[in-house]
């Protein structure tokens, strides 16, 4: 067998499905194994690869040259079922590293590499049949690590949901719990995105109810709020690197919002004031921005509507 098929081979002995016993997966795990033609089993390591570190790795020392849109492909029909199979492991270097960093990277497992190095011996075997035997606990033990690092968010009616590691998820929690409550207490959470599940609420239902297009809810801002005693829409973008309430974005809201017949408010909202500096000049008129470090506080791009004095604690 050549080195890819032999890849391959060991891949179906550790139980992966049909679907990942391929060229690409094979190739995948000798990456990830840091092994050329050229090396031997026994030399396999565990360097962290980003995807086109995997994808460089495998032109340079096998020829195959994926074309760059396979990296998503290499990503959702590879790793992610390495990952699951515990043979991989996602940033072990860093597990607060946000899922759509473009450093996420990728390594051979503590007790993946054992099996890999004892491919092809007599030990082989008994080698795999133990990580067989341990595959629940090891799962088990790594989604707890993965916990760990995932964002608690307290939605307003008590549920407790995780989201996954990183600045933008923060952001959104904070949306949630500091900006909701000052300026929308009681609001009803009908959506939040993420970016590892893309969303992690969707009250599709109440959004119909309420004129918003559910099939489109690809396109909706990272949080959606409904304030029932004011009948106000919050629409919310949360932005640690892009996406704020412009004018083209708002635009296009109202567009797609065109059946939606209650009162909208939107909201742009920063973790910090350097990052609300960064994208002053694109905010639409007519539009909130939030600061999650000042919380209690909103800058109204409004004009005269909120124009006069200052009095007090107002």
């Amino acid at each position: 067998m050549t080195r890819v098929e032999e890849a391959i081979e060991c891949l179906r002995e550790l139980g992966l499905p049909k679907a990942q016993q391929n060229e690409r997966s094979g190739l995948t795990l000798l990456a990830l194994a840091g092994l050329g033609k050229k090396d031997g089993w026994k030399d396999a390591t565990q360097p962290l690869l980003r995807t086109v570190d995997i994808m460089e790795f495998m032109r340079i020392e096998y020829g195959k040259d994926y074309k760059p849109n396979s990296r998503e492909t290499i990503r959702r029909q590879t790793l992610h079922q390495l990952e699951q199979a515990r043979i991989v492991d996602r940033n072990p270097d860093d597990l607060t590293r946000p899922t759509n960093s473009g450093l996420t990277c990728y390594g051979l497992s503590d007790a993946a590499i054992s099996v890999v190095i004892a491919y092809g011996t007599s030990d082989f075997a008994s080698v795999r049949d133990h990580f067989l035997a341990q595959l629940g606990s090891l799962r088990e033990a790594y989604l707890r690590s993965r916990r760990v690092a995932e964002v608690p968010l307290m939605l307003p009616d008590g549920r407790e949901l995780r989201l996954s590691p990183g600045e933008h998820n923060e952001l959104q929690v904070a949306v949630i719990e500091k900006m909701g409550a000052r300026f929308a207490p009681g609001a009803t959470v009908l959506y939040v995105g993420d970016t590892a599940a893309k969303h992690v609420v969707y009250e599709a239902e109440i959004l119909e109810s309420l004129g918003v297009p559910i099939g489109l809810h690809d396109k909706l801002p990272d949080v959606v709020l409904h304030e029932k005693d004011a009948d106000w829409l919050f629409l919310i973008e949360a932005v640690t690197s892009h996406g704020p309430v412009s004018e083209k974005r708002h635009a296009e809201l109202e567009s797609m919002l065109s059946n939606c017949e209650i009162s909208r408010v939107y909201v742009t909202a920063f973790l910090t004031r350097d990052e609300f500096r960064r994208y002053a000049a694109d905010i639409a008129w007519e539009t909130e921005v939030w600061i999650a470090e000042n919380p209690g506080h909103m800058i109204h791009f409004n004009g005269l509507k909120f124009l006069g004095p200052y009095v007090g604690d107002e």
